[in-house]
């Protein structure tokens, strides 16, 4: 998703509007001031957030972005999206300004699945983008009683986000140094135990980053159907 003539999008919204439900705003957080909650209610029958799912939400003129759910309740009609402010691109601008009473349409929820329930042990990775789908996660996790970890690449600022969103089980990080390595990758903990072959491996987030993980993970003869992969962003692109 990235940019597109206004004209396209505004017959999109035209043709599409009985598929695309109106969202109002009801309550905004800033968790600090790179990552922000905000939650949406309208009607969400008929839509299936699975684990890691995105809606497309129009930012601008000629810009939509994928966002993935942190929470859903279809019944309540509630939907949450944690959001990382992280530049003065279209998606952080729009997103830094949505207020309480603001309105907009979502896409019905898309993407890959994430989520084994057969597999007990599960590693999500990723970085700011990839908060909200840790909070999807958790209580599926926990509910199920499987083994999982997170691991997270952060900016500095962000290191005390995971603890403020409740997240538990995670590993820190930081930026443009174990997962530029491959030699670091490969000293893991997660690499270190018996149970690595059989677990599952969700990688999100940096492209860059997912490609070395992912590179260990093959090297430590991971089977493909045990790597999930879904890059949110990538270095020197607009969007993915």
């Amino acid at each position: 998703m990235g940019r597109t003539a206004k004209w396209v999008l505004d017959a999109m919204e035209t043709i599409m509007a009985s598929k695309m439900p109106l969202m109002t705003v009801t309550e905004t957080q800033y968790i600090n001031p790179f990552i922000k909650k905000i939650r949406f209610k309208g009607n969400l029958s008929g839509m299936d957030f699975q684990l890691g799912y995105a809606v497309a939400i129009r930012v601008g003129d000629n810009d939509h972005r994928n966002y993935t759910a942190s929470f859903s309740d279809i019944e309540k009609g509630i939907l949450e999206i944690t959001f990382h402010l992280h530049s003065d691109s279209p998606g952080s601008r729009f997103m830094n300004n949505l207020n309480v009473g603001n309105k907009l349409r979502i896409s019905n929820p898309r993407g890959h699945k994430q989520y084994d329930n057969s597999v007990k042990t599960q590693l999500i990775f990723g970085d700011e983008t990839s908060l909200g789908l840790a909070c999807a996660f958790q209580p599926v996790l926990k509910g199920n009683q499987h083994q999982f970890q997170f691991y997270f690449e952060l900016d500095e600022e962000n290191k005390n986000v995971p603890q403020l969103l409740g997240l538990e089980n995670y590993t820190i990080f930081p930026k443009n140094d174990t997962f530029r390595n491959k030699q670091l990758t490969e000293q893991l903990p997660i690499f270190q135990t018996d149970g690595c072959l059989s677990g599952n491996y969700v990688l999100t987030g940096n492209a860059r980053s997912i490609q070395t993980l992912r590179s260990v993970l093959k090297q430590k003869n991971i089977p493909n159907k045990n790597i999930l992969v879904q890059a949110y962003w990538a270095e020197g692109k607009m969007s993915l």
